[in-house]
């Protein structure tokens, strides 16, 4: 029987860790791990918490017998790994958990904007059936251009197989084997986006993919294309996007995320009362919003009940991993 912390679990989240976990010692917490609460666990051997239980040196002396940290997110840089790697703690993080989901809400956004979905029902509640201005576009046959072709980005293309479309890809890492099974063509970024009819990002942001698409290349993308961001704001930079979409040049854009969000990680940060005032009101008022060819959407495009869950069943999967001697998805 194991000792075992919880933190910042939401009722659900309780069931499921409870049916799960029934063999061993549990303490289960809706809040953060903190100094407040430290000294209750004193004595536990694996916590687990998402990226508001900030795990410091200071907590870390006071849980001697700590053996692993199962992190309930992608991200870990809310934990100290160096002195977790000083005294042999183990932590484990949840690499995936929305691939699907999130190219699902890719090709939401791509139908909503090729076939005019959101004027049509506008129009519609307002009792007006005309078509006039309606017209979209097949997606048979047009090409898209993947940009990232990890885990989210290869889902896409599988997607778009099955929608008959011709397939570009970018990636710094080429995946030479899907690109054979799924039959899609690597090219430069700047040949995918001349010839994608739409253009979508699943790359991660860094340093490095800061402004992927700025105003010198998006320029470059072909008249009356669509750009789509279900990844990370700060791949675009919105006021070369925003001049795009008002001379004509782009025929839209379906957005989940924007570069005002910049200081949001983690996904499932969304959904706590902790998102700071500033970042919401920065978002109420975007520019981009009042663009009639332009649809954004709250960064919900990991949220689905699926996704959530898989976050946790991965999280109890790392821990009972680790139980048996075999740990996985280890980031140190």
């Amino acid at each position: 029987m194991a000792k075992i912390a919880f933190f910042e679990l939401e009722e659900w989240e309780e069931n499921l860790v409870k049916k799960a976990m029934s063999k061993h010692q549990l303490k289960l917490f809706s809040e953060p791990l903190s100094s407040s609460n430290v000294n209750e666990i004193k004595d536990i051997e694996i916590i687990a918490g998402f990226v508001w239980s900030k795990i410091t040196l200071e907590l870390l002396n006071k849980l001697p017998k700590l053996k692993l940290i199962a992190t309930m997110s992608t991200g870990f840089d809310h934990i100290d790994l160096n002195e977790c790697k000083n005294r042999e703690i183990i932590v484990s993080n949840v690499p995936t958990y929305g691939e699907n989901t999130v190219a699902e809400h890719t090709f939401a956004l791509i139908l909503a904007l090729s076939r005019k979905v959101l004027q049509a029902v506008e129009r519609t509640r307002r009792g007006n059936f005309s078509l006039d201005g309606l017209r979209g576009f097949d997606l048979k046959g047009k090409t898209i251009g993947v940009i990232g072709t990890g885990h989210i980005g290869l889902h896409v293309l599988r997607m778009a197989k099955g929608f008959e479309m011709n397939m570009l890809a970018f990636d710094i890492k080429k995946n030479t084997k899907e690109a054979k099974k799924l039959g899609f063509k690597y090219a430069t970024l700047d040949n995918l986006l001349k010839n994608s009819d739409i253009v979508t990002l699943h790359a991660p942001y860094n340093e490095h993919t800061h402004h992927l698409i700025n105003s010198n290349n998006i320029k470059k993308m072909k008249k009356g294309a669509l750009l789509i961001n279900t990844a990370r704001g700060g791949l675009v930079e919105t006021n070369a996007l925003l001049k795009e979409i008002k001379s004509g040049k782009l025929g839209g854009a379906g957005l989940d995320v924007l570069e005002e969000e910049m200081l949001i990680k983690e996904e499932k940060q969304l959904l706590s009362a902790k998102l700071p005032a500033n970042i919401k009101t920065l978002l109420e008022n975007h520019i981009l919003l009042n663009q009639e060819n332009v649809i954004i959407t709250p960064h919900s495009a990991f949220n689905s009940r699926e996704a959530l869950v898989r976050i946790v069943t991965t999280t109890l999967e790392n821990i009972n991993e680790y139980l048996k001697k075999k740990p996985t998805n280890v980031v140190s």
